[in-house]
């Protein structure tokens, strides 16, 4: 089954919660999905129970504990960790790290996706 990456290239955690409905929504249909947290996208794990999208919508944090569970990978750039002065041991659990050459080069036939 055709799988989909997502490259989350800023940090409006706006932009995030689409990738992980999205990618979570993905996975509810039995095929593979992956983020990648490009550059600033990386510090906003950082606060995740912070954003909270309204009412009756679920924080970030919770968002991407769900799409965790559900199997969607998720990669932060380790460069984009840098620039906000994070660390790969303050990840939330689950959470790799990694650069966009190897997430492309992984993608295979998936459909990318921008957000």
């Amino acid at each position: 089954m055709q799988g989909l990456s997502i490259v989350v290239a800023g940090a409006d955690p706006a932009r995030l919660h689409a990738a992980l409905s999205m990618a979570a929504a993905w996975t509810a249909l039995e095929r593979p999905a992956r983020i990648f947290l490009q550059a600033e996208a990386a510090g906003l794990l950082s606060g995740l129970d912070d954003h909270a999208s309204g009412e009756g919508q679920p924080s970030l944090g919770e968002l991407l504990t769900e799409s965790l569970e559900l199997g969607v990978s998720v990669t932060a750039c380790q460069t984009g960790l840098a620039l906000c002065g994070l660390s790969a041991e303050g990840l939330p659990k689950g959470v790799e790290t990694g650069g966009l050459v190897g997430f492309l080069a992984e993608r295979g036939d998936d459909q990318l996706m921008m957000a």
